[in-house]
């Protein structure tokens, strides 16, 4: 919504599409304070985190120094995925007539990969743990129904409303699961965030908790060396909203709009956008390990295919 609104006050539009609302009144906690336990298991304050752990390192013999592993250190990448692909995972995801949303199957399937990647660098696996997590939108859950259609003050509320509800499991578990049960997981903790009592508990933790900040747990390390060893953990936001097309600065539309996640943290990102062609394909946004990376990329590259200008009509 920023970025739509900076590119129509460029280009002097009038009127403005979606008028800003700084309104943190509509994030105002209820008195008295009530939220479920569970929430202590999603998120945590800043003063509870572990102390931070020593980055396993190797010696260069040559050298006769200390630097940290290649396979530990975070990549991006870019690949598309095409509609034809993302059916036959939804399809496998399916089972005894549930239904899975492509956002939801995609996630089981990439769940599994890196998952299985930790089990071919770790021989401990049966002590390998992954997480999963998925970002809620709770914008849209926590808007009022407006009179004619017109924007309510939350849909146009400028700041995040998102929670990261996750998943854990033994890695080998996810790996040797069928995938319809690796989306059954996923759909059901996506599914005990995504409803409006959620994020008003989520409201209330977060003030019950003031002045120290939160964190998701997914984003943390492991309390110790042992938990940490050949761990995985990684979050998929969903970027299939992402107004590309509408960021005109005055110059021409864009072809492509992407993301970049340089943080200092090991979980890995994860954000599936529209393709431009409007035909239902994917572009992926990957920043996760480089071993993490080489295993996708070698396991399922009828997936994950990278991104080309061919793939935006630009060839």
């Amino acid at each position: 919504m920023f970025m739509v609104f900076w590119a129509e006050t460029a280009r002097s539009a009038a009127p403005i599409s979606l008028p800003p609302s700084f309104r943190r009144s509509l994030l105002n906690p209820r008195h008295p304070l009530c939220f479920d336990p569970s929430l202590d298991r999603m998120y945590i304050p800043v003063s509870a985190l572990p102390p931070p752990l020593k980055h396993k390192l190797q010696v260069d013999e040559q050298c006769e120094t200390m630097t940290l592993r290649d396979d530990d250190h975070l990549l991006s990448r870019l690949y598309y995925v095409t509609n034809a692909k993302l059916s036959e995972l939804q399809q496998s995801a399916c089972s005894n007539g549930s239904k899975r949303t492509k956002l939801e199957s995609f996630s089981a399937f990439l769940w599994r990969m890196v998952a299985e990647s930790s089990l071919v660098a770790d021989n401990d696996d049966n002590k390998t743990m992954s997480r999963m997590g998925i970002v809620v939108d709770g914008r849209c859950r926590l808007m009022s129904q407006g009179k004619d259609d017109k924007p309510t003050p939350m849909s146009s509320y400028f700041g995040n409303v998102l929670s990261v509800p996750f998943g854990e499991k033994r890695a080998r578990e996810v790996v040797e699961k069928p995938l319809s049960w690796v989306a059954d997981v996923v759909h059901e903790f996506v599914e005990s965030a995504a409803k409006k009592e959620h994020f008003l508990d989520l409201i209330d933790w977060v003030e019950g908790h003031r002045p120290v900040p939160a964190l998701a747990r997914i984003f943390c390390k492991p309390g110790s060396e042992e938990e940490e060893e050949g761990s995985t953990a990684l979050v998929v936001s969903s970027g299939q909203r992402f107004p590309v097309t509408e960021m005109d600065f005055g110059w021409g539309k864009p072809m492509l709009g992407s993301y970049h996640f340089p943080w200092g943290g090991k979980a890995g990102y994860v954000m599936p956008m529209p393709s431009p062609l409007s035909n239902g394909d994917w572009v992926v946004y990957l920043h996760l390990s480089r071993s993490q990376v080489a295993f996708i990329e070698s396991h399922a590259p009828t997936v994950f295919r990278p991104l080309t200008p061919h793939h935006l009509n630009l060839l």
